[in-house]
């Protein structure tokens, strides 16, 4: 019996006796094939296993603990980053497979996708975040793509020379509000996270993210989640929700995984009112481009403030734009920059305080 066809044959199996155990499932394989090696049964039963109730063809990629990102971009090969690169997979993917995957990704998410709903996020039960896009808007689609959530953390001295390392940790110390902003991919949550690590063990810190990401540690930290609406349309739970309510759980800093939104008006309300010390970021490429952007954002939100009430916030609020790149296959900060406010202008300006010069 061929590889191939006898994984077709045990998913089957699985999928008709969903109570199947591994144990059982290894047994019938080795009376299929008894000349079949002790390894090469475990290897044949995990791959039934996982095409009848796992992820299927890309579980073993998600199991790769060097992939970042996991890419289907519609029937075919399966791409995927390792190290900061893009690479193709042997992993060939048609589109009863796609659709399958879907399934099976959507269903314990109490999710849906379809024509009038093309676009969904969510984050499966190890923490990664996946984003799922199907035709009309998908063009040549589905697309799903899954960046995996990272058990990896790193220092500080990992982003770049000492001097810049100290000087993020004394920001933190002195409890300086700090945006760190950067591309997609350039390593923002990930150095929010290892200056988090920083913070005193007895504050009181409420971690807001639209999906678990963060994983310092400390003696009072409290971590919310917003929350997407169900299949019916209902049961949403905004970031903009969760920085409203953070502000009745007493805390001595707020972080927000990312400012995407009209959160941000409500955000730098909240580092007015004695919130000094939190963290946030922010998509932008380049210190100044950050501070537009969050001025942008916080002008969507639906309180009638004129821009400049609303400008005087963001400068009250934000002490230091950190700004992350990627170089090559490292992540690293490229530029440091304090805001600070010209004498008889209200509009901001950055003073820059460190620039990498490579």
């Amino acid at each position: 019996m061929s590889p191939n066809s006898m994984d077709e044959q045990l998913a089957e199996l699985l999928a008709n006796e969903p109570s199947a155990a591994r144990a059982d499932l290894m047994e019938r394989i080795r009376r299929a094939d008894p000349l079949l090696a002790g390894t090469a049964v475990v290897d044949v039963a995990e791959r039934a296993w996982r095409r009848a109730h796992g992820l299927g063809p890309i579980a073993a990629l998600l199991d790769d603990p060097t992939v970042t990102e996991v890419m289907v971009n519609g029937p075919g090969r399966v791409w995927l980053e390792r190290g900061g690169y893009l690479i193709e997979t042997d992993v060939e993917l048609g589109r009863t497979d796609i659709d399958l995957l879907i399934e099976r990704v959507l269903d314990p998410l109490g999710l849906r996708v379809d024509r009038l709903s093309p676009l969904v996020d969510g984050r499966l039960a190890d923490g990664s975040r996946v984003h799922i896009a199907i035709p009309p808007l998908a063009i040549g689609g589905p697309f799903i793509t899954i960046r995996r959530f990272s058990v990896m953390s790193l220092r500080l001295e990992d982003f770049g020379p000492v001097e810049v390392a100290g000087l993020l940790r004394t920001c933190v110390e002195q409890r300086r509000t700090i945006v760190v902003s950067g591309g997609t991919g350039a390593g923002k949550t990930t150095l929010l996270n290892a200056m988090a690590c920083h913070f005193p063990r007895g504050e009181r810190v409420v971690v807001l993210e639209d999906t678990t990401e963060l994983q310092f540690s400390g003696d009072h930290v409290l971590r919310l989640e917003a929350r997407s609406s169900n299949s019916e349309g209902v049961g949403e739970v905004s970031l903009r929700d969760l920085v409203r309510s953070s502000l009745r759980m007493r805390p001595d800093r707020i972080v927000v995984g990312e400012i995407r939104g009209a959160e941000a008006l409500d955000l730098l309300l909240a580092l007015n009112t004695g919130h000094s010390g939190s963290l946030t970021t922010c998509h932008a490429n380049s210190c100044a481009a950050a501070l537009d952007r969050l001025l942008t954002l916080a002008m969507l939100g639906d309180v009638d403030l004129p821009p400049a009430a609303v400008e005087h916030q963001l400068m009250s609020a934000v002490d230091v734009v950190v700004q992350v790149a990627r170089r090559g296959n490292r992540r690293a900060v490229v530029e440091v920059a304090e805001v600070v406010t010209p004498t008889g202008s209200s509009r901001h300006r950055l003073r820059p305080v460190w620039r990498s010069t490579s």
